[in-house]
């Protein structure tokens, strides 16, 4: 008896340094056929993209189960398995709205965890006007990639410090000392600059967390980190996403950096986002 052909993943890529489209239709994603090829699409490429796929919640997450471990959020509770609310409302998302605030500016998710999260699913459900509120992401393995020999050399050796509270002053430069504790409480670690994978591949670990160079004083830290999130951002390396209704993307949050940009919260953006576990330590 003849056995049905496997599913053929249908890719575009988007730019040489950056990202793919995925052109199948989501049944033919939901069978979980080409899970391996995708998750290794992923590492290759940092951020793929599912035009107008149109997942329901509950296909989200089966989806998100095909191509790994569900990571639940840690503000939801009762423990399903369910899609979480990306909004700057803090009437619909009242847990954790104050801290994505800091998502308008480059960072990688989890960088205070041993194991960061091995990848975002950001589907849309309410676009802000076009022009605004697009994501961003940097592939952080390319520009690592792409660095002099004698950066890598001087970058390979660095620690730096990373913490929650940092992102607040992005965007709230002058905080009440409640809230500074409330993220300060949250934790400050120390971490490679340059994240050595399993893969033998190398990624920057930078983004709005970072704060410190382990042996430099702030001038010359600060002097170091901006350089690198310039050099890691340059249009090469990036991909804007300008969201319609039903689009998916997935980073790869162990190799890029992402961004929400610029929006009115009042115009009522909403994404949902799932999330696989993480698989490698940072190290």
């Amino acid at each position: 008896m003849a056995t049905a052909a496997k599913t053929r993943l249908s890719v575009e890529d988007i730019k040489p340094g950056i990202g793919s489209r995925i052109l199948n239709s989501k049944e033919e994603l939901l069978r979980g056929e080409n899970a391996e090829e995708l998750r290794d699409l992923l590492e290759q490429r940092g951020v793929l993209v599912f035009p107008q796929v149109n997942f329901t919640d509950e296909e989200q997450v089966a989806f998100t189960k095909t191509l790994g471990t569900f990571a639940p959020e840690m503000t939801d509770k009762g423990g399903e398995d369910k899609v979480h609310p990306i909004t700057l409302d803090e009437k619909v998302n009242p847990s954790s709205a104050i801290y994505l605030k800091g998502s308008l500016f480059w960072h990688i998710d989890g960088t205070m965890n041993q194991m960061p999260i091995r990848a975002s699913l950001l589907r849309c459900v309410v676009p802000s006007p076009k022009g605004t509120g697009n994501t961003g992401v940097a592939n952080t393995y390319a520009a690592y990639e792409a660095l002099p020999e004698d950066k890598k050399a001087e970058f390979d050796s660095y620690r730096v410090r990373h913490g929650a509270w940092p992102t607040l002053m992005y965007w709230n430069p002058e905080p009440n000392q409640e809230l500074l504790e409330r993220m300060q409480g949250i934790g400050d670690v120390e971490i490679p600059l340059v994240w050595n994978h399993e893969s033998g591949r190398k990624s920057l670990v930078i983004g709005n967390t970072a704060h410190t160079i382990v042996g430099k004083d702030h001038f010359e830290s600060v002097r170091i980190l901006n350089w690198l999130r310039e050099w890691a951002t340059q249009e090469q390396f990036v991909y804007s996403h300008e969201w319609s209704v039903g689009d998916m993307i997935i980073w790869d949050n162990t190799g890029t950096m992402h961004r929400a940009e610029a929006y009115d919260p009042a115009t009522g953006r909403m994404m949902v986002r799932t999330k696989l576990e993480g698989e490698e330590p940072l190290q």
